[in-house]
């Protein structure tokens, strides 16, 4: 059983606040807002994204349905955020349609992720297929410290 409170949404795929590289910050009225936004404003504010650490590198997969490639960017702030943004556009409305159901969102989105020290920022590859943009970080080796043997004298 965990020690830590479900309303804090401790789960691998909700915001998790312990997360020392997490940017996103806990909105204690998020849940309040309100569901009458306007097409244009309710952008794709909780873009999903899974951050995996294999033992070569950082994997990010977001989940960008209907974007394509053109329409996402990726990119590397202040050598040590990822910053993966992009827009969905409106669709044209024909005066002629009724519409009887808007559910999918359009806008932009902005999400941030604070690196670890140990990538190769110069390295950084990202994909899109199907919808889900892949963001690969590869990691730096890191040197092992080297180990001293002191004698002791007496």
């Amino acid at each position: 059983m965990s020690m830590i409170p479900s309303f804090f949404n401790n789960n691998r795929r909700g915001n998790n606040i312990f997360d020392p590289f997490s940017l996103d910050v806990w909105d204690p009225f998020k849940e309040l807002t309100s569901s009458s936004l306007s097409r244009e404003n309710s952008a794709i504010v909780n873009a999903r994204v899974d951050w995996r650490e294999t033992p070569e590198a950082h994997v990010f997969k977001a989940d960008l349905p209907g974007l394509k490639k053109e329409e996402v960017k990726v990119e590397i702030e202040e050598d040590s955020v990822l910053k993966i943004s992009g827009e969905r556009n409106v669709e044209k409305e024909d005066k002629n349609d009724t519409w009887h159901r808007v559910e999918r969102s359009s806008g932009q989105f902005t999400r941030r992720f604070r690196l670890p020290e140990n990538v190769k920022m110069d390295q950084v590859k990202a994909a899109m297929e199907n919808g889900v943009l892949t963001v690969t970080v590869p990691k730096a080796e890191t040197k092992k410290a080297d180990v001293k043997s002191i004698q002791i004298t007496g």
